[in-house]
């Protein structure tokens, strides 16, 4: 909004314009012109038609100073209906906004985690209603609001409502959810993540321009516009993607619990899903009118108990090993993974000898052996790996020396890829050569 120019034709001007329509324009517009609250002389208007000059509501990573403007002002930033607080999460969302709910198509994470943050902790409030319809929008800050949804559950219950599409990182908040209610033509999912790339050179040429780019820093015109995009930098842009789509499904894993797993995100290769499709693939919980859902949330005692709902605990289920000694040893006595340092050199691959579909190919086959890992008890950060380029083979040996210095080789359960279902994986190859020689 051009401040500067409204403020020229607003103040220290003539206007014929009826007082009243006046204090309403200057009492909305004036402190956002002004930068400060602004006062009023000389308009004898009725009390009853003013409305009161407030600063627009801000939203701050550090700070709580939305919500205790509206407590002061009797009021919450969001509204409440039988006790249900309802945050909405519309349009395109973005990282960073001074504002509450959405403005100009847009909604803030900054401003969900304002309203998530005062409904948590007011006690009048007893359920969280997510009213989700967003294609998604900015990575940044997403997955953190994420997180914060998640803890917000343990608190509360919530509720995701989605009218009618709740996709990519509105899919992130979403899934954070104890539950997911979909409409019947409603669409959830698109766990994936994309770049643009513009490649003006073409253009630039027709024109006669050139562009001359003075750079200190071999990577500092990575992906600029006006050159095409070379294949090393392509190569590291996929890498990064593939990167932040771990955490994207790790993310949604967490929320969904047993109802998606990681492995199941990352197989949807970014899909979107309609209705009953959605069910029965566990992206969402309830095929149901959001209305009618809602009111049945609303109507539950208390809100309705989230416990049946949690996301993944932090244990190893006993039913995974086939060892005895490795189900009772706790947790926190995993021993620790071997260092990765003294052999990056040697999992580290060159970019410029791998395609894009290599990436790929790789990069899912990281995600089964830390899946495998997992259910073993040995916690492999999968985007971690990915980012270091870990080799599926390292990550493999790393699991199998874990597993053998608790002398848990033989209880190894791994699931070989389709294309090797009819011998066994090298990870179970191995297994079964160190039990055979522990006897």
């Amino acid at each position: 909004m051009h401040h500067a120019q409204i403020a020229q034709r607003a103040f220290n001007t003539p206007l014929m314009v009826d007082p009243a329509k006046a204090l309403a324009f200057l009492s909305g517009l004036g402190p956002r012109i002004t930068g400060q609250d602004i006062t009023f002389q000389g308009l004898e208007v009725d009390t009853a038609d003013q409305v009161e000059a407030k600063m627009p509501a801000r939203a701050s990573l550090f700070g709580n100073d939305l919500a205790q403007r509206h407590q002061r002002n009797g009021s919450q930033p969001f509204a409440v209906v039988e006790g249900i607080a309802v945050i909405e999460i519309a349009g395109t969302l973005v990282h960073r906004g001074a504002w509450i709910g959405q403005s100009s198509g847009l909604t803030s994470y900054e401003g969900i985690a304002a309203q998530l943050q005062a409904a948590s902790a007011d006690p009048a409030v007893r359920g969280i209603a997510l009213d989700i319809d967003s294609f998604g929008g900015e990575v940044a800050g997403a997955f953190d609001l994420a997180d914060r949804i998640r803890s917000a559950r343990a608190q509360k219950p919530v509720q995701a409502f989605v009218a009618e599409h709740a996709l990519s990182a509105g899919y992130v908040l979403a899934s954070q959810a104890d539950r997911i209610i979909l409409p019947r033509t409603g669409a959830v999912g698109s766990i994936g993540v994309v770049a643009l790339h513009t490649d003006m050179s073409g253009a630039l040429d027709q024109k006669g321009i050139a562009v001359t780019l003075i750079h200190a820093g071999i990577h500092k015109i990575d992906a600029n516009p006006y050159q095409p995009l070379p294949e090393a930098v392509h190569d590291q842009m996929q890498r990064e993607l593939e990167v932040v789509r771990f955490l994207f499904a790790e993310t949604v894993a967490a929320g969904r619990g047993d109802r998606l797993s990681h492995a199941a995100a990352l197989a949807t290769e970014a899909a979107v899903f309609r209705g009953a499709d959605a069910i029965a693939a566990g992206l969402a919980d309830e095929l149901a009118d959001p209305v009618t859902a809602f009111r049945a949330f609303a109507a539950a005692p208390g809100g309705i108990n989230p416990t049946s709902r949690k996301g993944p605990q932090m244990t190893t289920d006993s039913t995974d090993t086939q060892n005895p000694a490795s189900a009772a040893t706790p947790a926190t006595e995993v021993a620790p993974e071997p260092p990765v340092e003294a052999a990056a050199p040697a999992l580290t691959p060159d970019p410029a000898t791998m395609s894009a579909d290599a990436i790929r190919a790789e990069a899912a086959e990281v995600a089964q052996v830390c899946a495998q890992a997992a259910r073993l008890g040995v916690d492999i950060d999968a985007a971690d790996a990915v980012a270091r380029g870990l080799k599926p083979e390292a990550l493999r040996a790393r699991v199998l020396a874990d597993l053998a210095s608790r002398g848990d080789a033989a209880g190894i359960i791994a699931t070989a890829p389709a294309a090797a279902a009819a011998k066994d994986s090298p990870i179970i190859a191995a297994a079964k050569k160190a039990a055979t020689a522990s006897r």
